[in-house]
């Protein structure tokens, strides 16, 4: 399995920015993905997550109305939009995939698909004016 994100790039506070994670090789049970971000603190963060099986969505409350996940079924590939960035929003952001059991995604599900998914290799993302 391969995840590979690209969109990252340095943006204006109020601007916006479109995060795609390709996945390829055996992807017919990563049915669980989400986006994570690692700040310049080094914290980690759950920024969105999707379930490939029904579309249901978890955000973080941060990211509420700013940020928005989907999904290509057919390219494999999940979406991140992103509008009116703020500098906080400055990190590295992942894309990590996983098998879900239950078809509807959680803040639980969510929160666990760094534990045990695959991750990709990350892209930056900087909001500074």
């Amino acid at each position: 399995v391969q995840l590979v994100e690209s969109g990252g790039g340095s943006q204006q506070p109020g601007g916006s920015l479109r995060l795609s994670c390709k996945a390829s090789g055996f992807t017919a049970d990563l049915n669980g993905i989400g986006w994570f971000r690692r700040t310049e603190r080094k914290v980690r963060e759950g920024v969105a997550c999707i379930s490939m099986k029904d579309a249901s969505t978890y955000y973080a409350d941060f990211v509420q109305d700013r940020f928005t996940i989907s999904r290509d079924n057919v390219e494999n590939t999940v979406y991140l939009q992103m509008n009116n960035l703020k500098s906080d929003d400055t990190a590295v952001y992942f894309c990590v995939a996983d098998s879900i059991v239950q078809p509807t995604m959680t803040a639980t599900i969510c929160d666990d698909l760094p534990d045990y998914g695959f991750w990709g290799q990350g892209t930056q993302v900087t909001v500074s004016s």
